[in-house]
């Protein structure tokens, strides 16, 4: 354990590369269209509580407060989540110091936090894992204090972090097993557990959570179940493991992941003199991974569930790759780690932005971003050429997207899943006893569906998103009336979203 008590003072290039980076991040926030995962939790933003359908709230709070401070559009929605990851690259390189850690290493386990590809581009989004990443690893920053004067301060800091992060995103309570864990293999570390300073900080972790778990126990545990049962094991499915390991060492940068490989594999117990002591971000990330891995046994793990580990995950690769032969190849390819993962990011980053693929591909991978504002002037036309009051859809993403467009003057309901929504959320003030236009992707959207809560359901057309030379997407277009039942309170059953 350290005696370090002050942060390191980051040096003059951490300083210019975070801020460059952070302008650069802030840009393409402003440029890049809203995912409909992010128009989604926009519409949280618009009614603040301590839970919502999928997730818990932070990512909610952060929204908006960014769009208090910079107005509803794109970047508001995602300036906190763009000016947290600036934060974590200063964590992540005090964290690397406080653990003993050179200089250059801790620079480098800054940079490569950036360079690892869904932080260097995904680093804008606004999603839950933007929330609890930065928690997590600050975390893990008061841990590696502990044992300097004043460490019942820091254990009671770490404590408020780690609840922070639990209402940020589920995953972090693997940080408690994680921590016993690290406590387990450091030597005197279970003399902690004698004292009052670990007890307290799980209380005040708890006592965080469980505003949660009450929004939770008011609302039929809605989150809980949706979240906790993707854990219920299912059919075998190995192939759900090599996916994950293949996917996220391309996420992490193959680089990167190749010398964070290495760490866990040769620095989980010792280390060598002088070196920085790796156990602290190994043992708080195993309980999540061996999860992870788990899971996939069975199921996919999406692309995004491990980004609260990166900050670790880049700290290990980095404090692995300070000492090499000189001329070797693994030294060159350190030299190329960073330059590569900023480099791909960027490029990314400027292809989401462009309004239209620069080429005609099918299964263009900003697809989904492109073309929104033209489509949502469509909609508001056909609503208003049918005399329709209300829009309606029958997936969250299509209607989050609409919603988020000020051109649509009516308001927009998501018709199956109503307990998404929140009671301020303006879908609830559509007036179904008029006619509405229900609107959603072709293969999703049948007259079937709706003929079974609507006493009228009318195809009237279909309209196009985008370019379909270029992955756009077709829209049919049913108008309804006669709803059967109070649908907005109860939801639409039927077939729907393949």
């Amino acid at each position: 354990m350290t005696t370090k008590a002050l942060p390191a003072p980051p040096p003059r290039a951490l300083l210019w590369f975070v801020l460059a980076i952070t302008v650069a991040r802030l840009l393409a926030a402003a440029l890049i269209p809203l995912t409909e995962d992010e128009a989604y939790y926009r519409l949280w933003a618009q009614s603040p509580q301590f839970g919502y359908f999928d997730h818990p709230p932070m990512i909610a709070w952060w929204i908006h407060a960014g769009v208090a401070l910079v107005g509803d559009n794109a970047l508001g929605v995602r300036l906190i989540p763009a000016l947290s990851a600036a934060v974590t690259t200063f964590v992540v390189f005090d964290l690397a110091r406080t653990l003993g850690a050179a200089e250059r290493a801790a620079l480098r386990a800054a940079v490569w936090f950036n360079a690892t590809l869904i932080i260097g581009w995904g680093g804008i989004l606004a999603v839950p894992d933007a929330a609890d990443a930065p928690f997590w690893a600050l975390t893990l920053w008061c841990l590696s204090r502990i044992g300097g004067d004043g460490g019942w301060r820091w254990w009671l800091a770490a404590g408020a972090a780690a609840g922070l992060a639990t209402i940020s995103k589920y995953s972090a309570l693997f940080l408690a097993p994680g921590v016993l864990l690290w406590l387990a293999i450091i030597p005197g570390g279970l003399r902690w557990l004698r004292t009052p300073w670990p007890w307290l900080a799980g209380l005040i972790a708890a006592a965080i959570f469980s505003t949660n778990v009450a929004w939770n126990a008011g609302h039929g545990w809605v989150s809980f179940t949706k979240q906790f049962g993707r854990a219920a094991p299912g059919r075998l499915a190995p192939q759900y493991v090599v996916e994950l390991i293949i996917g996220q060492a391309l996420l992490l940068n193959p680089i990167i992941a190749g010398f964070a490989g290495r760490a866990f594999a040769t620095r989980w117990r010792d280390r060598a003199p002088g070196d920085a002591d790796l156990r602290l971000p190994i043992a708080t990330s195993l309980p999540f991974i061996a999860y992870l891995l788990l899971h996939s046994l069975h199921d996919r793990v999406q692309a995004h569930w491990p980004v609260p580990l990166y900050p670790a995950l880049a700290l290990c690769a980095a404090v692995a790759a300070d000492r090499l032969k000189p001329g070797g190849w693994a030294e060159r390819l350190r030299a190329i780690a960073a330059p590569l993962g900023l480099g791909l990011s960027a490029i990314a980053l400027v292809y989401c932005a462009l309004p239209a693929a620069p080429w005609k591909v099918k299964g263009d991978p900003a697809g989904e971003l492109r073309g929104w504002p033209a489509f949502d002037a469509a909609v508001e036309q056909a609503r208003a050429a049918h005399g329709a009051a209300w829009v309606g859809t029958i997936s969250y993403g299509t209607a989050a997207q609409i919603a988020a467009n000020p051109a649509v003057k009516a308001p927009v309901a998501e018709l199956i899943e109503r307990a998404r929504y929140p009671a301020g959320d303006r879908s609830w003030t559509a007036d179904l006893t008029k006619p509405g236009l229900v609107i959603d992707l072709n293969r999703r959207l049948k007259p079937s569906t709706l003929a079974a809560c609507f006493g009228s359901a009318t195809p009237i057309g279909e309209l196009v998103r985008g370019d379909l030379a270029a992955g756009g997407a077709r829209y049919a277009l049913v108008l309804v009336s006669a709803p059967r039942g109070p649908v907005l309170k109860t939801g639409c059953d039927g077939e729907t979203r393949k």
